[in-house]
C-alpha cells in the first residue's frame, strides 16, 4: 500500500491523522504499532513515515488537530459571544461524554510520563493550549470582563487541569446533572469579574 492514486499529500495526511486517533483511542499508545495506523488509514509504512516522522509525533499531531476542531466548533457557534460566555460554553462541555477521540488526551499524557518522545511535543502541545486560554484572559482583561488582577497564566493553568483532569473522570466514573454544573461555573466566572462588577452584581440580587 503506498500512496492512494487520486489523493493529495494533504488527504493522505488527514487520513493519517483520522486513523492514529481511532487507533491510539482504542488500543493506547503503547498498544499501538506504527504498522496499525497506517493500515487503517490504507497507506504505505512509508507513506506515513513521509508525513510523520515517529509514533510519538503523529499521537500529538492527532491531538492538535482534534483539539482544534473543539474550539473551532465552540467559536463558530456563536463568533460574537463575550470572553466569558466562550470560557463558560467550553466549562459546560466538561463533564460530558465524548467519542473515543475526545480521550486522545488521556493517552498522550500517560504516555508522556513514560517517554520523553512524547513529552516534548506535548510540553508544545500545552504550552499552545495554555497561551490560546492566556490570550483570551488578557482579552477579558483588556475588555473589563476579568479582573485585570488575575495571573493569565495561573487563569490558563487552572483551566487546563479543569479541561484535562474531565477527561480522566467520564460520566460513567462520576455523572453531574447540567445545571448543578452550569450553576457552579456561573458562581465561578462571576467571582473572576473585577471587583466593581461584582459588587454591582451582588447590590441587585
Amino acid at each position: 500500500m503506498g500512496r492512494i492514486a487520486g489523493v493529495t499529500a494533504a488527504e493522505t495526511r488527514e487520513r493519517l491523522l483520522r486513523a492514529a486517533a481511532d487507533v491510539f483511542a482504542e488500543r493506547g499508545y503503547d498498544g499501538t504499532r506504527v504498522a496499525d495506523i497506517a493500515a487503517t488509514a490504507g497507506v504505505s509504512n512509508g507513506a506515513l513515515y513521509a508525513h510523520f516522522g515517529s509514533k510519538a509525533e503523529l499521537l500529538v499531531a492527532a491531538l492538535r488537530a482534534h483539539g482544534r476542531q473543539l474550539l473551532a466548533a465552540v467559536l463558530a457557534a456563536d463568533p460574537d459571544r463575550s470572553i466569558t460566555e466562550v470560557l463558560l460554553a467550553v466549562g459546560r462541555w466538561l463533564p460530558r461524554r465524548r467519542d473515543a477521540r475526545g480521550y486522545l488526551i488521556v493517552e498522550a499524557l500517560v504516555a508522556a510520563r513514560r517517554d520523553e518522545d512524547v513529552a516534548r511535543p506535548m510540553r508544545d502541545y500545552v504550552g499552545e493550549r495554555a497561551d490560546w486560554v492566556a490570550d483570551l484572559v488578557r482579552a477579558g482583561q483588556t475588555g473589563g470582563e476579568l479582573d485585570s488582577a488575575l495571573s493569565p497564566n495561573a487563569l490558563a493553568h487552572f483551566c487546563l487541569l479543569l479541561a484535562m483532569g474531565s477527561a480522566l473522570i467520564p460520566p460513567d466514573l462520576h455523572a453531574v446533572g447540567d445545571e448543578e454544573w452550569t450553576a457552579l461555573l456561573s458562581r465561578v466566572v462571576t467571582a473572576l469579574a473585577p471587583t466593581d462588577i461584582t459588587a454591582q452584581r451582588g447590590a441587585t440580587q
